[in-house]
């Protein structure tokens, strides 16, 4: 049902538009580029060389300038929305590709699965939340699915998303717009820039400014848990010198500062009609602030018609400061506060060959990346029931040589006993905990990828990566117990026991009081990729390649005991086919792919049993997945476009064994989480000559579950749904006006759900809004 009404709405603009160009009115128009009915030309660089979107064997989604002005793209997470095997996480902190979540998927790690590299620098897992991801002044976004380790190295295992602002041109330009909309939303930004030296030194700059209330509020504090205050500003610089033909230098500085709602932000779902009043009852706020600076510097000379050498230097400084509730409670009793500073910085030195057989390039690549994670909290951890009563049975059989099983259930049932009367006085443990984690990351590796044409129509694809690293990394603790231990008079028979408890739970918040010293872990992998491409026609391509792909090893911090545990690298296997055709004169293109991923030596998080926090990083998983994306675009007209695209992807943990103390579950069969099987989208606009234009786009994201586990059918669901898009309003060459609602039938759904405590990240609102815009 959901099905045919994404369809038919979506293509309803189209019969409208086919109706109204009848009427045509003589009337300068906006300024548009459809001289032609071609499909817009697009061109590929996130694999290191430009190349057309048709002759791209990599599947991969583009979304160009003026896809995101047609079609009101405000962020990149629009973007996520609108791609094939694309969808959201916990909200918009995150996203899965394929259905492999950019952060993680087995629970273990600390490295990402997919990087976002914005003007050619790679933003740790903190920006994809906080960093500079809106859309405005974008020249270009690609989605590249499947593992990008051979070009990109670690942390693209599940693909790559490569951001590109608007350039310099020699041409002077200007455009500011002002936006207003629902959850008082004020946005200003202008962009513009020009020839400083006539055809040798351009510039572009480009400043943001949001600000918005926000949907969820906090009668406790009084203020809007998920207010936002964004200032994003962007300036390059390009240089093409006329004593040095070829010479193409370009710098670019980005600078972001966000003021917003805790990464996950949530609101009650115990209170009446919640969608609607969303409300968080938290005693402290829920707040992360990100500031994030990009300075990148790219050289390429060309020698000659055939050889071009690039140089790419890039430095980014993430800095976050989080605070947040950990029990949601009005009651000021467990909170925290997080503090990360990560600096990356990285070189690229690469070469390109582009002959008439033989075309390809070979690169060195290094980079560092150096992060402080320092945390402070007052936690009230659960008492760990089992652990207690494990060892209490334990204490009261030491003195039997060879216990029988008699003997055993009644040490059991009388360790039992004592845990309930314990646990009622001391039910949570409180501690005052704080934690400096910091690490280095360095990577070094060489590159290499080709194609050589053996006939006019056969190609052998391949390339390599060969990549090094050293991981250091190190943890500081101090916790301490702020409860009150119970009194052994109070417990009558079992006072003798108390005294032992109490110990227990002291040496416990002592153990996760310690220093783990310095931890340095090497790894090398090698990355191959080798393939094949026939050229049917001029028009029509396949081929058929194989990758590997990983994510490196580490060391992960086990809280509890203060230790650092060692993990290895995990690696996949990606099987692909790709399809690439254009019809009618160019005018309609259809574009698949179709893939298959054996995943081994997966990074899983155990625990060994002390408590929840008791937790640390192995291989110990297995899975695999396959499925496809089917895109079509048409230009039928100079006015009048559409587009949709499919994916389907099926996940399956094959070896799943999670360990909590004494209980091991086998979790083999579940699905990864955030991973829909079906994924549609469809859209298309009009442009009439007098001005006025419509866009409607439609997406659906069939069901998927919010963890891993054996009761996903029952649990953690996230439901299907369909969301609308539209973009209404009215243009002439210099300004335009326009009104625009994201989620227009308001559909409702949870990403994810504590019911435990009674909240839930909720979908966003529908939102209308209206936009002023001008340029020159």
């Amino acid at each position: 049902m959901r099905r045919s009404l994404l369809a038919a709405c979506s293509f309803a603009i189209l019969g409208l538009a086919h109706a109204a160009r009848a009427e045509e009115v003589n009337a300068a128009g906006p300024p548009v580029d459809e001289q032609s009915t071609a499909v817009e030309a697009v061109v590929v660089t996130g694999e290191k060389t430009s190349r057309s979107l048709q002759q791209t064997v990599t599947s991969v989604a583009v979304t160009t300038a003026a896809r995101i002005e047609r079609e009101n793209i405000q962020t990149f997470y629009d973007v996520v929305a609108r791609t094939a095997n694309m969808s959201e996480t916990y909200g918009k902190t995150g996203f899965t590709i394929r259905g492999v979540s950019n952060m993680n998927v087995s629970g273990g790690g600390t490295g990402g699965l997919a990087t976002v590299y914005v003007d050619g620098a790679a933003l740790p897992l903190e920006a994809v939340y906080g960093g500079p991801l809106e859309m405005w002044d974008i020249g270009q976004v690609e989605v590249l699915r499947g593992p990008q380790s051979t070009l990109q190295g670690r942390n693209s295992l599940a693909g790559a998303v490569v951001i590109t602002s608007a350039n310099p041109t020699y041409t002077p330009q200007f455009r500011a717009r002002v936006n207003l909309a629902s959850g008082d939303e004020r946005t200003f930004a202008i962009a513009g820039g020009g020839p400083i030296v006539a055809d040798q030194l351009a510039f572009r700059a480009s400043v943001e400014k949001k600000d918005s209330d926000g949907f969820v509020y906090n009668p406790t504090l009084k203020r809007d848990i998920d207010a936002l205050d964004s200032l994003n500003i962007r300036g390059k610089l390009l240089f093409t010198p006329t004593a040095l033909p070829g010479l193409k230098a370009t710098l670019t500085y980005a600078h972001s500062d966000r003021d917003a709602g805790y990464q996950f932000t949530y609101a009650r779902i115990d209170t009446p009609d919640y969608y609607k009043h969303r409300v968080d009852l938290s005693g402290d706020p829920n707040r992360t602030k990100t500031k994030t600076d990009i300075l990148t510097a790219d050289v390429a000379y060309k020698f000659n018609d055939v050889l071009t050498l690039n140089a790419i230097a890039s430095l980014n400084t993430v800095k976050t400061r989080s605070v947040y509730d950990l029990d949601f409670q009005p009651v000021r009793t467990s909170y925290g506060a997080r503090r990360t500073n990560t600096d990356t910085a990285s070189q690229e030195l690469r070469l390109n060959y582009d002959g008439e057989r033989l075309k390809g390039l070979i690169g060195l690549y290094h980079a560092k990346r150096d992060a402080q994670d320092l945390t402070a909290s007052q936690v009230n951890v659960a008492f760990p029931r089992a652990t207690l009563v494990s060892t209490l049975t334990s204490t009261l059989l030491a003195s039997v040589p060879s216990p029988t099983a008699a003997q055993q259930a009644a040490a059991a049932a009388q360790a039992n006993a004592f845990a309930n009367l314990y646990i009622a006085a001391l039910p949570v443990i409180p501690v005052d905990y704080s934690g400096d984690q910091p690490s280095v990351i360095d990577t070094s590796a060489i590159f290499a990828d080709a194609s050589l044409a053996l006939t006019d129509k056969l190609s052998l694809l391949g390339g390599f990566r060969y990549d090094h690293e050293k991981n250091t990394s190190s943890s500081s603790q101090v916790a301490r117990f702020t409860g009150t231990y119970p009194t052994a008079s109070a417990f009558g028979a079992y006072a003798p026991y108390v005294t032992l408890v109490n110990a227990f739970v002291a040496n416990m918040v002592a153990q996760a009081g310690s220093t783990a010293p310095q931890d340095t872990r090497k790894f090398n992998a090698f990355l191959p990729k080798v393939g094949v491409k026939y050229e049917w026609t001029p028009d029509i391509n396949t081929s058929l390649v194989a990758q590997r792909g990983y994510r490196s090893g580490g060391s992960t911090v086990n809280i509890a005991r203060s230790t650092v545990a060692a993990y290895d690298p995990e690696y996949t296997w990606n099987y692909e086919a790709s399809l690439r055709t254009a019809w009618l004169d160019g005018t309609l293109t259809v574009n698949a792919n179709a893939f298959y991923v054996d995943w081994k030596d997966q990074q899983v998080t155990v625990n060994l049993g002390i408590n929840s926090y008791d937790y640390e990083v192995r291989n110990a998983g297995k899975s695999h997945l396959y499925g496809f994306e089917l895109e079509v675009a048409q230009r039928v007209t100079e006015a009048l476009s559409w587009y949709a695209s499919l994916g389907q992807t099926k996940t399956k943990f094959d070896d799943f064994t999670i360990t909590s103390g004494v209980d091991t579950r086998d979790l083999a069969g579940s699905e990864f989480p955030y991973a829909p099987h079906w994924t549609v989208a469809m859209g298309g606009d009009y442009r009439w000559s007098n001005g006025l234009i419509a866009h409607l786009d439609g997406a659906y994201r069939s069901r998927s579950y919010s963890s891993a586990g054996l009761q996903q059918a029952q649990d953690d669901v996230v439901k299907d749904r369909v969301v609308f898009n539209g973009r209404f309003g009215y243009e002439r060459a210099h300004w335009g006006a326009y009104i625009y609602g994201k989620n227009l039938l308001n559909a409702t759904y949870a990403q994810y759900t504590r019911a435990d405590v009674g909240v839930a990240m909720l979908s966003e609102p529908r939102i209308l809004g209206l936009t002023l815009e001008t340029r020159w």
